[in-house]
Parts: C-alpha cells; structure tokens; sequence
C-alpha cells in the first residue's frame, strides 16, 4: 500500500519532501556526534512496529484496560538521538537507565519516529481500527500531536499521577492551542525557528530579519530558506506584520509572493533542510532560517556562527509525549512522563539535545552540568524571546492542500 494513498497530491509531496530534505530527514545531533539517519535507518527498519491488519471496529479512544500494575513495561516511541546518551557506551542512555532502576519499568525505547507525517501513516490503520499500536508512549510535534487528539486518539492523562509534571511546566508551555488545558499531552522539549548567520562570511554584518535575508544586496545567492512550509512562511509573514496564528488566505499569498521575488531575482540560494548546517558552517551559506537546536550545536565548535531572534517574531513549537489510544500501559507512560519533569533529569536531558527545555527549576539544575548551557537562550529562554514566539495556526485538510500546493511551485518541489 503506499503510504500516501488517499491524500492530495499537494500533501502527498509535501510529506515526501519532509523525508527526504526536510528537518526530520537528517539526525538532531549529526554534526557533533558522527552519526546519519542513513545509518540509523536499517536499525530502525528492524525495530519498527509494523502496522497490524484487523477488522475496522471503530476508532474511539474509549477506556482502554491499563495493565501496568501486573505489567511493568513501557513501548515508548521517539525520534532518532533525541535523548541523552553516554559518549562511552552508546547503547547506555543515562536518564531513561535509571528510571528504569528507579521505577522497576522496562522501557523498549523505539527511534522510529522520523517524521510526523510517515508516522502517522504508519498507526492511523491501527488507530482507526480501534486497536493497539503497539506503543504506549509516542513523541510527536504539537500539529500532529493535536490531530490525533482532535480524532480521539489518544488517552487522557490522569494529573493525579503527574505529580511532577503539573507542578513543573514552565507555564508559557500550559496555554496549547492544540491540547488545552494540557489533558492529554506534554512537551518532550520546545522548537524556536529563528534567523541565523555566519559573521565571518557577512564579514561582521548582523543579520537579524527575513526582510534582510530577503533584500540585502550584500547577501545576494547566499541565503537559503526552509523546505518546510510552516517556518518558512510563518516567519515571513510574522516579519510582514501578520500573525502566524491568525492569517487569512491573502496573507499567506502575500508571503509566497514576496518569497517569490527573492527567488526571482536570484536572492535565495536555495531551500533547504537540515543540510543547511554544513553550509552555513563552512560560509557557503551567509545566513539563513534555522532550527535553535541545530545552532546551539554550531557554535560549539564554531565561534563565527550567530542567530537572531526577530524584532517581529520567530516559530514556536512544542514535540509532545502522548499516549495512543488503546496503549496497554498508561500508568507507565505517565510515570516516564512525571520522570522528565523533575528538574534533574529535564536537565540531563536538554544538556544533550539543547532544545527548549519546558521544565521550571531545570536551569538551576544545568549550571550544576554546564553554566553555558545554562545560559543560553536558546535552551532557556529569556522573557524578551519568550514574549516573541509564534506558532502556525492549524489548518483545516483542503487548507493543507492548498497551501502546500503554493508551497511546493514556490520552491520548485
């Protein structure tokens, strides 16, 4: 069956551009710690649940039995090297090692999530059959995550045994457009997509906005942009004076069009995906749009790459813990859940990935691993970047379609 059966073709691109050069295409960590999705694919391709076939008996969330007590065990789905891991002993990840001491749950930690599309295409059978995916806990951005909660999907957390997790998120996190009220879903870690430059290579320019990278005469053919639609015009249009999550459809054609004119006049080097990082650098790229992880990454190891967040705003986004429909172990998804909300462990964890950390009293935690990282805003924001974040609105499905059918002629995919 082909996984984009059924959808529109603009749709149908879109996903099989998210695969192939999109953010999820390439490993979180790649540059620092040697390691390719390429090479992470036969492993996962051998872990990968595969969906099950059945009678297609209904598709509410329903009271699924919770058989955690008789069975301490945990399936728990997440992308590829988004958690810690000891630099010595790859397959040892220190965090979830000692919840698993802690708790006396035995986690089966799965990276099969290499993109929100592909993975929803991969359990919707399962999902719409009313059976179990196979996976208690999945990791899924806030678009997706609020899809299969807005199709009863996904199981309603119980705050009585998230003791840590209710007390503990930051409450920029509390307020989701896509779950509120918070009932069936928490963050794993926040996304900001900002403006990013090599100051070697704008030799000592600050490139602080879209309108610079769209205009400046002095980075001529040495931009690039994203392959995914929602950074790409979200922040073009936030850098318009339009709200990303209120924009009409004229809102949206007047970011294409002014794209379009960068790209005619030859101001864009190209869009792209997370293959922006090697070229931004070497200098080849001067500046460009940026996922903050990838980032905080580059300027490990180099002191000539730099990132700005907007005047007018940057994307903001959440990758949520939820727990699918029909799961067997709920109660131990929600223990691993409230494990990650203890100042600790959050700061275990955002030391290794360096995204958005959700977790109040976890930068406190982190000067004690590494005051850099403590400090930097990209992991902690400050109240001056919070205040800037935007999301993308949902969108309804023939909105999808058309506006990744804009999308795709724009960067010529």
């Amino acid at each position: 069956m082909d996984l984009f059966e059924g959808l529109p073709e603009p749709v149908a691109k879109a996903w099989e551009r998210s695969l192939t050069s999109g953010r999820a295409a390439m490993s979180r960590r790649r540059l620092l710690r040697a390691a390719s999705l390429a090479a992470a694919g036969s492993t996962l391709a051998a872990c990968g649940i595969p969906p099950a076939a059945g009678n297609k008996s209904g598709n509410a969330a329903g009271d699924a039995p919770d058989h955690s007590r008789e069975e301490k065990v945990l399936n728990f789905a997440n992308w590829p090297l988004y958690i810690d891991v000891d630099e010595k002993n790859k397959k040892r990840r220190p965090t979830l090692d000692r919840f698993e001491r802690e708790s006396g749950i035995k986690v089966k930690y799965i990276e099969d999530i290499n993109d929100n599309n592909e993975f929803y295409g991969k359990i919707k059978p399962q999902l719409a059959a009313g059976q179990d995916t196979g996976r208690d806990l999945v990791c899924l951005t806030d678009w997706m995550a609020g899809r299969i909660i807005r199709q009863g999907w996904a199981q309603r957390l119980d705050p009585a045994n998230l003791p840590h997790a209710v007390t503990n998120l930051e409450d920029r996190f509390r307020a989701a457009a896509h779950d509120p009220g918070r009932q069936y879903s928490y963050p794993w870690a926040g996304t900001a997509c900002v403006v990013a430059y090599n100051k070697k290579a704008t030799k000592g320019k600050k490139v602080t906005s879209v309108t610079q990278l769209l205009e400046d005469d002095s980075l001529k053919g040495r931009i690039s942009m994203l392959t995914e639609m929602t950074d790409t015009i979200g922040l073009t249009m936030l850098d318009m004076g339009v709200d990303s999550e209120h924009f009409s459809a004229d809102d949206f054609d007047a970011a294409v069009a002014r794209i379009q004119k960068a790209v005619d006049r030859r101001q864009l080097r190209r869009f792209s995906g997370n293959d922006y990082m090697d070229e931004l650098n070497s200098g080849d790229i001067a500046a460009c749009l940026a996922w903050a992880g990838d980032i905080v990454q580059l300027q490990l190891d180099n002191p000539d790459v730099e990132f700005a967040v907007p005047d007018k705003g940057y994307l903001f986004g959440t990758d949520d813990l939820l727990v699918p429909a029909k799961a067997r172990h709920r109660s131990n998804a929600e223990a691993l859940i409230d494990y990650y909300y203890q100042p600790r462990e959050a700061a275990e964890l955002a030391a290794w990935v360096n995204y958005i950390c959700p977790v109040t009293g976890a930068q406190a935690e982190m000067e004690k691993i590494d005051k850099e990282l403590a400090d930097a805003p990209l992991i902690f924001p400050d109240a001056r970047m919070i205040a800037k974040g935007k999301n993308f609105r949902p969108m309804s499905a023939k909105e999808e379609a058309r506006y990744e059918e804009k999308f795709s002629k724009l960067i010529g995919a």
